[in-house]
């Protein structure tokens, strides 16, 4: 196969390729360049897109052998992830961009493009088993439960995931840097890009703040309706956030508050106690399904945070959406959050049963 390659610079993509191109493949390496501003966005482990993730996914391209192209989707980057981003935080929502980002660029814009000069799929780094079940495509967990990203790719459609290579999803994180020094790759060692990519310094409020400016609002004690405060703007805060809500006075029981609400058009943050965070149900829109809707009523687990736990729930596909029942409450889910259903039993509790966007709790 004509596989294209998608090598950021870091050690889990160099490795991808090398097993592609050791598979008998026919690779070419491309780095993304996102930011119209790529030498400001790495610190340390921090951010990525830089110059230098451009010359170590180079370098690596030149070890394997492979040709390689640096391809300029900034703008749609800015336009598709970043505005977005901010869009979603000035509504009162909690997106995820890696989300976005691998939806509309890595297997939107990159893997469309990739088709026309006649590839045949695109290759990642990410830590994700794929298998096909009477010729639809399967999304599952990987074998490194702690790496897994399996929940950052629920929303590619079975299209998308026709064209997908994860060479990674049965490895171990020690183990992949440790073929990477093993065939002469210098970025075995390179720290993890983490935390939002075009936040570098990892302040979201302050980039929030410098695109949407203040929006001043009331701190509310959703028990008692007493004003306990101000703040600049909803787009500081999301559902479940306990630091940095400027209260100076404590809550009368004596114990921390939650960020229990948020109402963009009146600025109002309502706050209150962990005892009423936990929703028993979520409904949520923009299904996407690897096969046929769910039948019916459906035991699964859930999960709404790429590092977070999951909860076992039944789920049902309604008119445009999905409702799910969780069978014990769960803490912190916010509207903008990707809902991602597994399997719930032992034997194939790793696969992807969908995945749809949380619009509203109880």
């Amino acid at each position: 196969m004509r596989v294209l390659a998608a090598m950021s610079g870091g050690v889990d993509s160099a490795v991808a390729a090398a097993r592609a191109v050791g598979a008998g493949h026919d690779v070419v390496g491309v780095h993304l360049a996102l930011s119209a501003k790529p030498g400001t966005l790495r610190t340390g482990s921090r951010g990525c897109c830089t110059i230098e993730d451009a010359h170590d996914a180079r370098r690596a391209a030149d070890i394997l052998g492979i040709p390689f192209y640096v391809w300029d989707f900034a703008e749609r980057f800015t336009e598709e992830v970043v505005e977005t981003f901010v869009g979603e935080y000035a509504a009162g929502r909690t997106p995820n961009p890696c989300v976005t980002c691998n939806e509309k660029i890595k297997f939107e814009a990159l893997l469309d493009k990739a088709m026309a000069l006649g590839f045949d799929a695109v290759c990642t780094g990410h830590y994700a088993r794929l298998s096909v079940v009477d010729g639809v495509p399967q999304l599952r967990r990987s074998a490194d439960a702690d790496k897994d990203q399996s929940y950052v790719l629920a929303s590619l459609t079975p299209e998308q995931l026709r064209h997908a290579m994860f060479p990674l999803g049965g490895s171990r994180k020690p183990d992949v840097r440790a073929e990477a020094a093993e065939r002469g790759l210098s970025v075995a060692q390179k720290p993890d890009s983490h935390d939002i990519c075009f936040i570098p310094d990892g302040d979201t409020k302050k980039f929030l703040e410098s695109r949407l400016g203040e929006r001043p609002g009331d701190l509310v004690d959703a028990e008692t309706g007493a004003v306990l405060g101000r703040h600049t703007g909803v787009h500081g805060f999301t559902i479940g956030q306990r630091k940095g809500l400027g209260i100076d006075a404590p809550a009368p029981d004596g114990r921390p508050r939650y960020v229990l609400s948020l109402e963009p058009v009146s600025g109002t943050v309502k706050v209150g106690s962990s005892r009423d965070l936990g929703v028993n149900r979520i409904d949520a829109d923009r299904p996407v399904w690897p096969g046929d809707p769910l039948p019916g009523p459906t035991e699964c687990v859930v999960q709404v945070r790429a590092h977070g736990g999951t909860a076992p729930a039944v789920a049902e596909a309604v008119e445009g959406g999905v409702s799910i029942q969780l069978r014990e409450p769960l803490q912190g889910v916010a509207p903008g959050q990707v809902a991602v259903l597994y399997r719930s039993d032992a034997a194939a509790g790793d696969l992807v049963l969908g995945s749809a966007k949380i619009a509203s709790t109880a």
